[in-house]
């Protein structure tokens, strides 16, 4: 079993808070994680229909039942229970006594911001990080077997072909979740909504122009990625605007939680099409993105991610805010480096004077040239 670096802060934050939430995408291994941590618990997976009946119509009854160390499973498919939680968990005040996990991150932290405020630590899970599967023997020279075949991790511990994986993963869970949450009519234009949004990896959303190409409203678009974001599929990348007195761009831009998915949906079956896809290089740059969200969420950083684009399109791939310290990133997916690569970072250095800059790139050569930090993509943690 490939060990999970955010067990630890999981295991810190039980033995201070009465509720631990594990939230993130459906397949991320919250179940199996919280399973290993606490094999002495009960639990309660409320995707059973017995068990959520239970805690839909008698939620005491259910907290009564279920109480002193417990794991209750997919738990925003019972949302009346956050209300109860508060009441038992004070009365109670026991560390520790229920790990909670759901699938639908926005449902779930409107209940706990609503019921459990204080009393509840949260954690993100997303599916393996590169170090991750490293240390579980999948350590690959190429990039491409990362960005290519995705991190969750059922795909790998199970050696799922990558194809039939995508398919089902599609079928199962990116449609029956937006309909749990959000009656889609039209099922066909959402399936064509996120394909478009694979196809925009890395570039800004447009809503209007996305609406005006698949005959939806602004509005709806927006509300359709929203459900992405709450289901855990998609997200936006927001810009950083602090402390610059030029024009900046003000619209976010969009990537995906795993570039394995957003591969699929590109049409991308193999390394033969990966590398005449005109999205390569958008991929490289999500898994990079994506690889340092997973490092600060596993390790309970402080850091904040966004982006940087000027009104002359100057842009910073990736800025990382961390207290007084602002990271400045290129990424590239080229494996040689070539002087046009520190162009934009010297540009922003003239408006930041106080950053620390650094290029990400496909090769394999750590060092440092012109005050910019090189590293390969292997060691994009030391960023």
């Amino acid at each position: 079993m490939i060990q999970r670096v955010i067990a630890e802060s999981i295991r810190e934050s039980l033995e201070k808070f009465p509720v631990v939430a594990v939230t993130g995408p459906r397949q991320s291994g919250k179940t199996t994680l919280s399973r290993m941590l606490m094999p002495h618990y009960t639990y309660v997976n409320l995707e059973d229909l017995e068990k959520r009946e239970f805690a839909l119509e008698d939620p005491k009854g259910f907290l009564e039942t279920y109480k002193g160390g417990v794991i209750i499973d997919e738990i925003q498919n019972a949302p009346g229970l956050f209300s109860y939680l508060q009441v038992y968990t004070d009365e109670r005040r026991q560390n520790g006594e229920y790990l909670i996990t759901g699938s639908q991150n926005f449902l779930m932290l409107e209940k706990i911001s609503q019921s459990l405020a204080g009393r509840v630590a949260i954690h993100n899970l997303l599916p393996f990080s590169m170090d991750e599967l490293k240390s579980g023997g999948f350590n690959f020279a190429d990039r491409e077997d990362y960005l290519l075949y995705g991190s969750y991790p059922r795909k790998w511990m199970q050696e799922i072909d990558a194809s039939d994986f995508y398919s089902n993963y599609v079928q199962t869970y990116v449609e029956r979740d937006v309909r749990q949450i959000k009656n889609i009519k039209d099922l066909n234009t959402f399936q064509n909504f996120v394909r478009l949004l694979a196809g925009r990896t890395g570039q800004l959303f447009n809503q209007s122009n996305i609406g005006n190409t698949l005959g939806i409203d602004n509005k709806t678009v927006n509300s359709w990625m929203n459900l992405l974001e709450a289901s855990f599929i998609a997200f936006r990348l927001r810009p950083y605007h602090k402390n610059f007195n030029k024009r900046l761009v003000k619209t976010p831009k969009i990537y995906f939680y795993d570039t394995g998915l957003a591969a699929y949906l590109l049409g991308i079956r193999n390394k033969n099409d990966f590398q005449v896809h005109f999205a390569q290089g958008q991929l490289f740059e999500n898994f990079i993105i994506l690889e340092r969200i997973k490092n600060a969420l596993n390790l309970k950083t402080r850091e904040e991610f966004y982006f940087w684009r000027d009104q002359k399109g100057t842009e910073i791939d990736l800025l990382i805010e961390d207290g007084l310290i602002l990271k400045a990133v290129e990424i590239k997916y080229a494996k040689t480096l070539q002087t046009a690569f520190f162009k934009n970072l010297n540009k922003f250095k003239e408006s930041a004077t106080k950053s620390e800059l650094y290029l990400i790139y496909g090769g394999s050569e750590n060092i440092i040239r012109n005050d910019v930090t090189i590293r390969g993509f292997h060691h994009l943690n030391e960023v």
